[in-house]
């Protein structure tokens, strides 16, 4: 196994100030999408970000407006949005990048491995055979063949005005 050191994504997990200019993902319902904020689509209800820090090519984010940090504290009309809005990103990634499966799932809380605590945030992960599997993604080296800007400009223009 070959390690790589990521200084940069420790100090952002144990950054206490890393909110201090307000969540990011509630900022994402109040600035218009852009490269700046990886916000590739917004809805009344859901948002679609890039990963600042992405496992695969196509590594995108669901948040749902509200601010909360469990799937309890969405009203039944956000979760199902949220949900359609990860299945509309399933779709779309799979017209896009082609891949052979999918990782969707949440990390509710720090323990869980939630870099963003207290804004409940869905993961829609793209895999392919013979890529590492989810859980050794953390510990192998990983090469990214497209940048943000790249995937940026790949998936905006194929998100609709608005999903379902």
């Amino acid at each position: 196994m070959e390690i790589v050191f990521s200084p940069w994504r420790l100090q952002y997990v144990k950054d206490p100030d890393k909110q201090a200019g307000g969540c990011v993902f509630c900022k994402a319902f109040t600035d218009p999408p852009s490269l700046d904020n990886l916000v590739v689509y917004r809805d009344g209800a859901t948002a679609v970000l890039l990963n600042k820090f992405p496992y695969t090519n196509g590594h995108l984010l669901v948040v749902p407006r509200a601010h909360v940090d469990t799937l309890t504290g969405l009203d039944t009309a956000a979760r199902a949005s949220a949900i359609e809005t990860v299945a509309y990103c399933e779709h779309l990634l799979r017209r896009v990048y082609n891949p052979h499966g999918f990782n969707v799932g949440l990390n509710l809380g720090e323990a869980a491995g939630a870099g963003i605590i207290d804004h409940l945030h869905f993961h829609i992960v793209p895999r392919w055979t013979g890529d590492t599997n989810f859980t050794t993604l953390f510990g192998k080296l990983r090469v990214i063949p497209e940048d943000l800007q790249g995937l940026f400009e790949r998936l905006r223009v194929e998100f609709p005005e608005k999903i379902g």
